[in-house]
Formats: C-alpha cells, structure tokens, sequence
C-alpha cells in the first residue's frame, strides 16, 4: 500500500511538473479524508495556471492602457503648451495692429522738421522721448520697423508699391524713390510692409 502510493505520488509530481513548465507552484502531499488516498493535483494546477495566465492578460491590459493614457496626456500639454505660445503671439500682433496708427502719427509728426522744430523744445523733447520709450519697449518684444532708405532694391516681401515714378538713371531703376509709411515686422514675419514709391527706368 505504501509502495503503491509513493508510486502514485511520483507520477502526480512528474504531472504537475509537465503541466506547470514554468511555474514554480510546490504542494505537500495530501490524501483524501475519506479514501486516504493521495489528492491528484494535476486540476489545481492546471486551474491555477488558467487563473495566472488571466491575471497576466489583465495585467498588461492595465499597463498598455495606463501607458497610452500616458502618451495621450503628454500630446494634450504638448498640444496646449502650442496653443498658447501661439496665442500670446497672436494677442502679440493685434496688440502691435493697435499702436500702428499711433506710430503713423509720430511719424507724421516727424516728418515736417521746419514746422517740428518750431514747437516748444521742452515739449518736443518730451514727445520724443517718449516715441523713443515706445520703440524700445517694442524693440525689447522682437518688433521692428520696415523703413528703406532711397535707392535701396524693392523687396516684394517687406515692400508695398505705391507709385513708380520715371526716371532715366537705370541704376535706380526699381529702387526705392521714397518712404510714404514704415512697415513693422516681428522677427522676419511682417505685420505690415512698407508703403513706398520707387524708381522706374522703362
């Protein structure tokens, strides 16, 4: 009896060992309280193994869903980390498009010396610090003014023909004849280009 269920015992041992592979799972013998006889584990384990396998499964379902929540949330503060740069450039720009006509009017200011030169000094020089405070401020924002000099080659973008005018020199020939109003530009995108006459030899 003895030698029959040491026998039994080696073959359940040689089962689960065929059917765990590469699961480490050790039992203690056991024998049925009512037969005496030893317990054939060979269906716990194969219960087992369905039971773990199931738990891997889920186990990866959560880590490939926690990492693809992952990636879409690193889109989404990429995605809204564009958003807003690109929206402080755009209030950027309008807030520019607001002062162009107050820089226009400078410049118009400016552009009389005689009748300039006339107001009183202390006044005038206070107007014009303050024109130069404005320029800095927008400087120090990356904004500059587009304003080509005379004879200076048409450039079609930062350039906005207003009038050709005849001439019979032919290296002035589409340069610039004159500034009607300056242009501004923030890095080398134009807000708004250069209004200008130039020179035609044709």
């Amino acid at each position: 009896m003895e030698e029959n269920n040491e026998e039994k015992l080696t073959q359940n041992d040689s089962s689960m060992a065929d059917a765990g592979e590469d699961i480490d799972f050790k039992f203690e013998p056991e024998t049925d309280a009512d037969s005496g006889a030893l317990v054939d584990f060979t269906e716990k384990l194969k219960k087992l193994k369905e039971e773990l396998k199931v738990a891997k499964k889920e186990r990866q379902e959560y880590l490939d869903g926690w990492q693809r929540e992952r990636a879409d949330f690193a889109n989404y503060k990429k995605d809204e980390i564009s958003r807003l740069s690109m929206a402080k450039k755009y209030a950027k720009e309008r807030f520019v498009e607001d002062l162009l006509p107050v820089l226009d009017a400078y410049d118009i200011a400016f552009s009389n010396r005689d009748v300039w030169e006339k107001v009183d000094k202390t006044w005038r020089g206070g107007v014009e610090y303050i024109h130069q405070q404005l320029l800095r401020i927008l400087s120090d924002a990356g904004i500059s003014e587009v304003a080509p000099s005379e004879g200076e080659k048409i450039d079609a973008n930062f350039h906005e023909l207003v009038e050709s005018i005849k001439t019979e020199v032919k290296e002035k020939d589409h340069t610039v004849a004159k500034l009607l109003q300056k242009g501004y530009k923030i890095g080398e995108r134009i807000l708004r280009p250069a209004r200008v006459n130039i020179w035609n030899s044709e």
